[in-house]
């Protein structure tokens, strides 16, 4: 069981006869993005990607392609020859973040249908999943089907936890050989509002630990207190990036930014405390690597926190590295045909992304359907997450025709 909405689903019977039904009806004819998509909505992915993913297999092998799946969870399918002279990967991920948020369709039931049987423009899908990214795979496949690559290869890598550790995007790249080495594009979707991203910040995160020596608080001269060792490591989180080495300002990501979020320190109101913790969070900018930052963030802290304290920093531990920042020339090539195709801005993204992964390999972007906020509010990882089916189609769209200029 799912745990689709009762309403959304009247009528269309088990989870298992909705994925047969929506394999058969691909096989009879072209796909259909959005009866993809609406049915992908469906299929909860916030703790666990199984069923959504059998349903991306069975979607694939019903249009004729062969997908795998790899020890890490990624779904793998190419189209074109394999020693094709140009080469595009397309990027998403099926996981989604908590809670489930039900699949709704505006305009009528979830076949867009009236009472009557007249159909009717069903223009918002709404549900988890249903922009990031559910909505920017559909417009991925539906170009991935579409094209005949006769000079090229198009390889499709979709992950299975980018919100969560991004293993399955880090086994992608490091293996024996990336799978973006040497292509000529990598496209990520996400969603821009049909914008192409050619930068992102990335984020990392660590604790910054001082240490001292306990006293009795009615002769504190006589330890060395952590807590009021914070003022000057505080102050030097707000004066790291004016050091006369700091990254640059980006062209189009604009500063870095380190900001202190969590406190942990004192085991006693009557005791000076030897042990604080400081945790910080932080948005770099290229070419800022995440070992640069580590050396420069403790050096800086230590030429301003008295000598008496100890000073060390540590990130988070994690199995795969942070999302570091990254950005693509503007005048790539796959920039001007996605743009064009589009008829969109090029921007930087405002969220990190797997495309801190593959850029280090190959010009990448993030482009899809759907947006991260609206005039009214969050929109990705909200309760009234959507997106547009004119946008899908778009994205779909554009797309194709990006991947026609370069592998047909």
């Amino acid at each position: 069981m799912t745990g689709r909405d009762s309403t959304a689903d009247a009528g269309t019977g088990s989870d298992a006869e909705t994925d047969e039904y929506a394999s058969e009806r691909a096989a009879d004819r072209p796909f259909d993005p959005i009866a993809f998509l609406e049915t992908a909505v469906r299929h909860p992915s916030n703790d666990g990607v199984g069923p959504m993913r059998e349903f991306l297999c069975q979607t694939l092998e019903a249009q004729g392609v062969a997908p795998r799946v790899d020890d890490d969870g990624n779904v793998i399918a190419r189209r074109g020859p394999a020693n094709a002279d140009a080469h595009v990967v397309l990027n998403t991920h099926i996981d989604t973040v908590s809670p489930h948020v039900p699949f709704e369709r505006d305009g009528g039931g979830p076949d867009g249908e009236t009472g009557d049987g007249d159909e009717i423009a069903a223009d918002v899908i709404r549900g988890r999943g249903s922009c990031d990214a559910k909505g920017p795979l559909a417009a991925m496949l539906a170009a991935f089907f579409a094209i005949d690559p006769s000079r090229g290869r198009v390889t499709l890598a979709i992950t299975p936890d980018e919100e969560v550790l991004s293993t399955g995007a880090y086994a992608l790249v490091s293996g024996d050989e990336s799978i973006a080495a040497g292509a000529d594009a990598v496209i990520v979707g996400e969603p821009t509002g049909l914008d192409v991203c050619t930068a992102a910040k990335g984020r990392f995160q660590g604790t910054v630990r001082l240490t001292g020596a306990n006293a009795h608080a009615a002769e504190p001269q006589s330890g060395t207190n952590v807590i009021a060792a914070l003022e000057p490591a505080l102050k030097a989180t707000r004066t790291f990036d004016e050091r006369a080495d700091a990254p640059p300002t980006h062209p189009q990501l604009g500063a870095a930014t380190l900001t202190p979020t969590v406190v942990e320190g004192g085991e006693s109101t009557n005791q000076v405390p030897a042990d604080c913790r400081l945790t910080i969070d932080r948005r770099s900018v290229p070419p800022e690597t995440g070992e640069a930052f580590r050396e420069a963030l403790t050096e800086h802290l230590r030429t301003t926190v008295p000598e008496d304290v100890g000073v060390e920093f540590s990130f988070t531990d994690r199995p795969t590295p942070f999302l570091e920042a990254w950005d693509t020339d503007p005048d790539a090539p796959v920039v001007s045909l996605l743009a064009e195709a589009a008829e969109s801005d090029v921007r930087p993204f405002t969220a990190a992304t797997e495309a801190s992964y593959f850029a280090a390999d190959a010009p990448t972007v993030v482009f899809g359907p759907g947006v991260l906020a609206d005039d009214e509010g969050a929109v990705a990882h909200a309760p009234r997450e959507y997106v547009r089916v004119a946008d899908v189609e778009a994205a779909a769209a554009a797309l194709e025709e990006t991947l026609a200029a370069i592998v047909e």
